[in-house]
Order: structure tokens, then sequence, then C-alpha cells
């Protein structure tokens, strides 16, 4: 059992809010785009969520600043919604999950560059940010009680089984040997899970935290799985212009260091929580009572995370292309080797 919090579930539904209700309209004055950064401006897409929190934490510190980078953030319901902006230079950089469409994008012939890696998942069971959480009647009676058990029952994922959750409920059935194709994945945001689980629309659910926490405290759920140490399916992605843009490195540099305040356990320091809480408009308490991510000290990307990305999508049919993309093509290290260096 992870480790069980005192989250309300008011609190938890208000966070819920917070993230679903960040539209996807470009914020500021230079708006319509081509900037590479110009002038000092840097746009990034973000969803304003704490697995961003290099990237918050970077600015609050001056690291930015320090680069001669001033943020424009523009909030995004999801990282498919910023695909097209990057590659149409409306935005310079985009900090969000992965996506089977993501992937489609990139073999049609829609250019940006993956670039970064953000969220790592602990693979602690008593700590995981995300679950795999079952209904506890099922739990309770015995008819669950093993992953491989849920073959052929319905499980609740926000954004559906070609989103980054996706991807991350294929990581954890593969502990029970099975895919994507073995079960019946429902499209739910992450508040809705909770009263699908109560209900029992569907068998089980990937909540992210807080509200895997309040699940868990109200006794309608426990994990059955968690992703494995190193699973990721979050980063940063650079237009074709910013590539090249004189302050590109710069920013990655600037947002490693941002990763490098964060501790390696997932707890953070009070500075930190503080910083999340006034920039997301979370409370601390619950961002304290939350388990978080870890991050690599050089966010540098992850090619076999986005090799395995890739294989679960085609194998799902999420993805529209049978012959797999090159992901050394596709992904530039350079920054965070910079960065590192």
């Amino acid at each position: 059992m992870r480790r069980r919090t005192l989250l309300s579930l008011t609190a938890a539904t208000a966070l819920g809010g917070a993230l679903t209700a960040c539209g996807s309209a470009i914020t500021g004055e230079d708006a319509s785009g081509g900037s590479g950064g110009a002038n000092g401006t840097v746009r990034v897409g973000h969803l304003p969520s704490a697995l961003f929190a290099p990237l918050y934490v970077a600015d609050a510190m001056g690291y930015f600043e320090e680069e001669g980078i001033t943020l424009e953030l523009t909030p995004l319901k999801s990282g498919q919604d910023g695909v097209p902006m990057l590659s149409n230079d409306q935005l310079d950089v985009m900090v969000a999950g992965f996506s089977a469409g993501m992937f489609n994008a990139l073999e049609q012939g829609v250019a940006f560059k993956l670039v970064g890696s953000m969220g790592i998942s602990p693979g602690d069971p008593e700590n995981s940010p995300t679950a795999l959480e079952v209904r506890q009647d099922l739990l309770d009676d015995g008819t669950v009680s093993e992953v491989a058990d849920l073959q052929g029952r319905t499980i609740g994922v926000a954004g559906g089984p070609g989103a980054t959750g996706g991807y991350l409920l294929a990581a954890m059935l593969d502990e029970g040997g099975l895919t994507l194709n073995d079960v019946e994945i429902s499209n739910l945001a992450t508040p809705d899970q909770e009263p699908a689980l109560t209900n029992g629309s569907v068998d089980a659910a990937t909540p992210s935290a807080p509200f895997s926490s309040s699940i868990e405290e109200a006794g309608i759920a426990s994990p059955l799985a968690v992703p494995a140490k190193g699973t990721t399916g979050t980063g940063v992605m650079y237009s074709e212009t910013f590539v090249g843009a004189e302050l590109a490195q710069g920013f990655f540099t600037a947002l490693a260091k941002g990763a490098q305040e964060l501790s390696a356990d997932g707890k953070q320091t009070d500075e930190v929580y503080q910083i999340l809480a006034d920039t997301l408009g979370q409370d601390i308490e619950v961002l304290k009572a939350s388990p978080m991510y870890t991050y690599l000290p050089d966010l540098a990307p992850q090619p076999d995370q986005l090799e395995a990305m890739q294989s679960v999508w085609i194998e799902a049919e999420q993805i529209t292309y049978a012959e797999p993309l090159d992901i050394a093509g596709i992904v530039d290290a350079s920054f965070a080797e910079n960065a590192a260096g």
C-alpha cells in the first residue's frame, strides 16, 4: 500500500478544476508567432501542474533572467494542443506529455524536436505520483488480486489510450503480461475517475496525486501497481525555429538549474513547495502531502522511453503508421549535454 495522506476530497477536486480550467489560448502581446526567442522573450506552452516543477522553480529563482530570457507562459489543455502551435512558430517551447498524436504528426512531416525529459517515475509502491487504482470491492472479494486479473475490465485513463496516461497504464499492465488491447479503456478526466470508481462504471483507474490519495483515503480503491522506476511520458519540445535560436541553450540551461533545485527523493524544500503553490494557485499542504516525480539533473531526453511509447501505441493501433519512426531523428540531446557540461 502506498503512503496515505490526510488530503481532503474538497482540496483534490479544487485542484482538478484548476488544471482542467486552463484553456489553450496564446497569451501575451506577441501571440502571432515567429520570434524564436527574439527580444529575449521565449514563448512556452505548458500544462499547469507540479509535474513541470523545474520550469516554475527556474523562473522563480531567476535562472531564466540570468540567461537574458523573459518567459511568456501559455497554458494548454494537453500536449497535443501545443503540437500545431510549435510547428507554426506560435510557441518556441512546450513542456507537456507525449502522445500518439504527437508521433502521428511527426510521421506526417510536422517538424519539432524532443530535447529533454520532465518527471521520472520513482517506482516506489509506497510513494508514487501515479498508480493503477482498483475498486476496493473487487479487491476485497478476491475478484482482482493481481494485474493479470484486469483482463477485459474497464479502466479510466485521462486522455484515453493514446495519451500519456495510456502509456503509463501500459507500463503497469505489463507487470501482469497485459497490453492496452487486453482491457477496455474509458477516457476520463482525472477528477472524474473517483466518481466513476464509486458508481462502478469503471473497474480501475490511473489517477495522479493528489487524486489517487483522496481515492485511497475514501476507501474507494487501492493501488495494485505503479509505473516502474525510470518510466516517463513527458518532456521538453523545441520548435524547429527555436532549435537554432540564440537563446535555445540558455533556456535549457536555466531549466536544468531548476531541476537541480529539486530533491532526488521527491520530497522538496519549503521554498520549492511555496514556489509551486504561488505559481499554480494550489494549497501548499496538498502539494506537501502529494507524491512527486523525480527529475534528472540535466533533464536529458529518454529515447528508450520514446521507443517504448511508439511500440505501445503501434500495437494499440493509436498510431496511424506501421513502420516505426527513427527516434534518433526526432531527438536532440545536445542541449542537455551542454547544460550538464
